[in-house]
């Protein structure tokens, strides 16, 4: 599955007020995403009554990738050695192993959050500050979690679909558990560097799913929220075509 920019999560203070203002409607909201057995999230259709606002942001939010972001990941991969894009990457993913950990902790899988915490100390010391991914070379690999996730597991829906400034798609349940990841590690915003990397890599992608698309704003939104719920479900579920949605 490609794996697209999963939302620009550096600005953590739109993800607070966004995050502290829904906590109340995600809470809601978690009976309503029961299946009929009560043990997995039912597939419904996206909430989403702030379409008319989120259509605006959206609009926006591409015009400023074409005239901004665009021209920004041409400059960085014509002027930065593959090399040393590898090890930013790698700097920036191994800062959110800390909250996969705790996340993972909370889903009662200790056995991932055991990896994510080996890979952690194993890329710090080994991998020159977490510069190189040494983990996945001696085949210590793991699932990535956090706490959007765990509230997804416990069967708290995603709630309203938000489509935030610059940031991009989320909901009120990813945007509560942003704030929550934060608090875990103040060094979580990293993760919009990784995130910014991706996105350098699969551009074209991003760029042909609004291009091809009848609706550039539904397949956007649909994406994200696709990818969530895969996540959430481990890859249980059947996921198509790339994603806005986090890594």
């Amino acid at each position: 599955m490609t794996k697209i920019l999963r939302g620009w999560r550096a600005g953590l203070p739109a993800l607070v007020i966004a995050g502290l203002a829904c906590t109340a409607a995600v809470a809601a909201d978690a009976d309503a995403d029961k299946a009929a057995d009560g043990d997995k999230p039912a597939v419904q259709e996206t909430s989403d009554p702030l379409e008319p606002i989120n259509r605006v942001t959206s609009s926006v939010n591409r015009a400023l990738r074409a005239l901004i972001l665009n021209p920004a990941v041409e400059l960085y991969k014509g002027f930065t050695p593959p090399p040393a894009q590898e090890a930013i990457g790698n700097t920036a993913r191994n800062l959110t192993e800390p909250v996969t950990a705790v996340s993972s902790v909370f889903q009662g899988d200790n056995k991932n959050a055991e990896i994510a915490m080996e890979r952690f100390f194993i890329n710090l010391t080994e991998g020159l500050g977490g510069t190189r991914d040494v983990a996945t070379e001696k085949g210590v690999v793991g699932r990535r979690e956090d706490f959007g996730q765990v509230l997804g597991a416990n069967g708290v829906g995603g709630g309203a679909h938000i489509v935030l400034p610059v940031l991009g798609p989320t909901n009120t349940r990813d945007a509560a558990g942003d704030v929550v990841n934060f608090l875990i590690n103040p060094l979580y915003p990293a993760h919009s560097v990784d995130n910014a990397i991706t996105y350098a890599n699969n551009k074209d992608e991003i760029e042909a799913l609004s291009r091809n698309a009848l609706d550039p704003y539904v397949a956007e939104r649909e994406a994200y929220e696709q990818h969530r719920r895969y996540q959430i479900e481990n890859g249980e579920v059947k996921q198509d075509g790339p994603t806005f949605g986090k890594d």
